[in-house]
């Protein structure tokens, strides 16, 4: 999980403004209030030519995708729709689910408390690097997308299984484990954020006995 710095996006569509590419952003993961705005490019107020969206658009109850795109690039569809095509395109239950998805999100504010809450998990896990920078080479993230990052794959691994144990689901990034997401709800309540807190305490407190031990 890579952080763009700042200014890189606008960077890309300047570069794409000015030799005539599409600008194409996957926020697929990082959309619908994930980094603590509705989009992830919102942070630089950066507007593509073509978004991407799945997974939370469809509230966690049913499968949907969008492609969404700007009136000058959808236009080469008006006279031949046909160039693009889907097998389940327009689900009406899907879409249903996805405008109820949108709706919760917007009047109850998620990404901003995505952005509030992310902020005080972030707090929280950069305190803990401090305290066991033997185990924890760097925390990173934005909003409740959040990585950590351990010094190999087997302190990864470990922590996984103890947060397990405490009941927080946590996962590596694809087969690897040496960075270790952290991508709780948006739902998230402030006393469940302080819970995620004391298991990451208690998870690399434990490792870093069996590291010592071993």
């Amino acid at each position: 999980m890579i952080l763009p710095p700042t200014g890189y996006l606008p960077a890309v569509r300047k570069l794409c403004d000015e030799f005539g590419a599409l600008l194409i952003l996957d926020e697929v993961q990082t959309g619908m209030g994930r980094t603590g705005k509705m989009f992830a490019c919102e942070h630089e107020n950066v507007q593509p030519d073509i978004l991407c969206l799945a997974k939370a658009l469809g509230g966690g109850v049913m499968p949907i995708g969008a492609t969404v795109a700007t009136e000058e690039v959808f236009s080469v569809l008006f006279d031949n729709p046909f160039l693009h095509t889907t097998t389940f395109g327009g689900n009406p239950l899907a879409c249903a689910a996805a405008l109820a998805t949108i709706n919760v999100l917007l009047t109850q504010n998620l990404p901003a408390q995505a952005a509030q809450k992310g902020d005080m998990l972030l707090d929280g896990f950069r305190l803990l690097a401090q305290e066991y920078p033997d185990l924890v080479n760097e925390v990173r993230g934005k909003g409740m997308l959040m990585a950590i990052e351990f010094v190999d794959n087997e302190i990864g691994y470990d922590f996984a299984s103890e947060m397990f144990r405490q009941r927080v689901l946590v996962a590596g990034t694809l087969n690897n484990a040496k960075t270790i997401r952290i991508e709780p709800p948006l739902t998230l309540t402030l006393e469940q954020c302080e819970q995620v807190l004391k298991a990451a305490r208690k998870a690399l407190a434990a490792l870093r006995v069996s590291v010592e031990e071993a």
